[in-house]
């Protein structure tokens, strides 16, 4: 893994150092910026394979700025700030943020979740890429539109087999459910969030094992839905 470009943005020189040391230890390339302008100047320029954002950051917040990366850059974000409290990483978390982690923090930490999140980055780009997707006893068929859990045939609508897939090829990524109900039901529609609500309470009664412990579809709560499983391509 090593050898991705890490974009560090933080109006802290200390911090800056600390971090892209860490990194370039395991082999990882670092830029640096040290406000939210630069930021997605660099970003723009350089398209990195990750950035880590302080929230706090002088001329454009970093909040703004993670928006910009997530929805326009395509670019993932591991937010690395002071601000620690649960209406900060719920904001992070439905801005679409791919990990959080708080000030002050252990270098070591930092690097395993950097890790992880590229591990998960590259896995998702490989199952979007894929008409195939097997997790645990789930396997989803994109060409023919069909589900078998534990080898049997599961029956689903279109909405359900859409919203199911999103998810599957997206695993760990948290949703909220106005992003779901965008993305699968588009933004013409008509309907509200409790529509995402009752098409997940219904995949779950068909391909969980026990619907009220889901294995797959976790509930974050105050967030939305990800999908939690080791995908075999």
């Amino acid at each position: 893994m090593a050898g991705e470009k890490i974009l560090v943005v933080d109006d802290d020189a200390k911090i800056l150092k600390i971090v892209c040391h860490c990194l370039e230890k395991e082999g990882f390339h670092t830029m640096v910026a040290i406000d939210g302008e630069q930021a997605l100047q660099s970003a723009k320029l350089n398209q990195p394979d990750l950035v880590i954002l302080d929230l706090m950051l002088p001329k454009l917040n970093g909040l703004d700025v993670g928006k910009i990366l997530i929805n326009e850059y395509q670019i993932p974000v591991l937010i690395l700030s002071a601000k620690g409290d649960e209406l900060d990483r719920i904001i992070g978390l439905r801005m679409g943020v791919d990990d959080y982690l708080t000030k002050p923090f252990s270098p070591t930490e930092m690097v395993l979740r950097v890790q992880a999140v590229l591990r998960r980055v590259q896995g998702r780009r490989q199952m979007q890429n894929s008409s195939t997707i097997t997790c645990g006893c789930i396997s989803i068929d994109l060409n023919t539109r069909t589900v078998t859990v534990a080898a049997k045939l599961v029956s689903l609508t279109g909405k359900e087999f859409e919203l199911l897939w999103l998810l599957v090829s997206n695993p760990q990524q948290v949703f909220t459910r106005m992003q779901l109900l965008n993305k699968v039901w588009h933004s013409d529609y008509q309907g509200d969030e409790n529509t995402v609500t009752v098409h997940v309470r219904r995949l779950r009664e068909k391909i969980e094992a026990d619907p009220s412990q889901p294995q797959f579809i976790k509930t974050v709560w105050g967030v939305g839905y990800k999908f939690v499983c080791e995908i075999i391509a």
